[in-house]
């Protein structure tokens, strides 16, 4: 997620500065050749009988599992908490209260109740872990696997292979990375960031749209610029990240000027029900579009639903400020969380699109079992669980189980790493497939052993 944004402005003849117009996040987004994509054909690292897409619903907090997908009726009043349990359309299963449009729609996803991992009980941790199978460690910073499929199949046209929306993960408490980069395959593959809130009236997309004075000039000036630019910017081209430009001004250019990728973002064309269906506010909207990406040929979508957990309404449920109480699971997050949803996989079901189009909801880890004196549950990545459904996973089933009180996996344990490999089995990425890390040394998208949770696939 670069910008060609230097330290120095430099205008060009007409008062025109550089950063006007390379004001340009998209472009790291569009590295792949076609060179390297058929260097990973030949290796037999793509299935090509498969294209399935992938939207990943961060739940940026960690959503409590006792008051959501995997209630303890039965449990004491400091271990249940405050909501009570609704039967689903799925005998059997039975989840919260807070997600009633949810509980109708069961046969639809998948619950994954047995998640948990041993490294530290922060958000930082969590987010990498969820997002890549792999932890921080040794300065190595591994990659999503959106841009892991950026890398391996690049992009569809003129639309881009990967998308963040509506910002990435900010400030959640940690320094280290929050796993939504392309890590050691470098910024070429970096996910195209919104940057902007869809639910607001006057959205648009800025790194994407050029700037207004550019309707008035003629396309053939524009193609001229760049040589304006190479004439003039001799010594920010000498630097590493813009020795990408070469590489990727054409494609970044054909995205600028492309009617088809400024079409996928224009959600004025949804009409009014549809948006208040979703929930008009920016998780829903943010829904709503990442289902118009893929639509219109994005690969993988990423939608954060928070960026932060200070001072917002979020799932990090501690109680006292600044941080929620849990209270807001019924009266903000839950509702947002099951519009948006529910909303997303009814649309790709009715436009028979779900069958190729993974939906997984997820947070870093769970809450403790039991409530902390402030009224609210602290962080606890020991077991959680999250909702998948699409892309070739059977709906209407529940896979692994907690203990009594919700605080380990009883059953079917899975890791970070195995949902990861889910994922990757998904998209028809074999797990032996091996990725160009530090120096030269090949990484596997996963490590060695790690199964994927096939349960879900029968």
């Amino acid at each position: 997620m670069f910008r060609l944004d230097a330290d120095r402005a430099v205008e060009f003849c007409d008062g025109l500065r550089r950063r006007d117009f390379l004001h340009a996040g998209s472009l790291p987004f569009l590295g792949l050749g076609l060179s390297h994509f058929l260097g990973w054909k030949a290796q037999g690292a793509l299935d090509q009988t498969k294209d399935v897409n992938v939207i990943m619903l961060f739940l940026v907090g960690g959503p409590s599992q006792l008051d959501t997908w995997d209630m303890k009726p039965d449990a004491p009043a400091e271990i249940r908490g405050p909501f009570k349990p609704v039967r689903t359309n799925v005998p059997g299963i039975q989840i919260s209260e807070n997600f009633p449009r949810m509980a109708k729609n069961a046969d639809k996803y998948a619950l994954v109740r047995s998640l948990h991992h041993n490294a530290a009980a922060v958000h930082d941790t969590g987010h990498q872990m969820m997002q890549t199978g792999r932890l921080f460690q040794g300065g190595v910073e591994h990659p999503h696997i959106g841009c892991v499929l950026s890398k391996l199949r690049g992009p569809k046209g003129d639309v881009p292979a990967h998308v963040l929306l509506p910002k990435p993960i900010g400030n959640t408490g940690g320094n280290m990375p929050h796993g939504q980069s392309a890590g050691f395959l470098g910024k070429s593959y970096d996910p195209f960031v919104l940057n902007a809130d869809p639910s607001d009236p006057n959205f648009r997309v800025p790194d994407m749209l050029p700037p207004e004075y550019l309707s008035a000039l003629r396309v053939d000036r524009r193609r001229n610029w760049r040589a304006m630019v190479d004439q003039t910017v001799s010594r920010f081209e000498t630097s590493q990240d813009a020795r990408l430009l070469d590489s990727t001004f054409h494609q970044a250019y054909t995205l600028m000027s492309s009617a088809r990728a400024r079409e996928a973002f224009e959600l004025s064309n949804e009409n009014e029900k549809t948006r208040e269906r979703y929930g008009l506010n920016r998780f829903g909207q943010s829904c709503l579009l990442a289902r118009r990406m893929v639509e219109a040929g994005v690969r993988f979508v990423t939608v954060n639903m928070f960026e932060t957990v200070f001072d917002e309404i979020t799932w990090d449920i501690h109680g006292s400020k600044p941080f929620s109480p849990i209270s807001c699971y019924k009266d903000l997050v839950g509702p947002m969380f099951d519009n948006a949803f529910t909303s997303l996989i009814e649309d790709l079901h009715d436009r028979r699109m779900l069958d190729n189009t993974m939906v997984v909801a997820v947070g870093e880890f769970g809450r403790t079992p039991k409530v902390n004196p402030a009224g609210g549950r602290d962080h606890w990545p020991a077991c959680w669980t999250s909702v998948v459904a699409g892309g070739g996973v059977r709906g209407g089933q529940v896979v692994g189980s907690s203990d009594e009180i919700g605080a380990n996996p009883k059953d079917r344990p899975v890791t970070p790493a195995q949902f990861a490999a889910t994922v990757y089995q998904a998209l028809g990425i074999p797990l032996e497939t091996e990725l160009p890390g530090a120096q030269g040394r090949p990484i596997r998208v996963v490590d060695h052993g790690v199964e994927p949770i096939h349960e879900l696939f029968s």
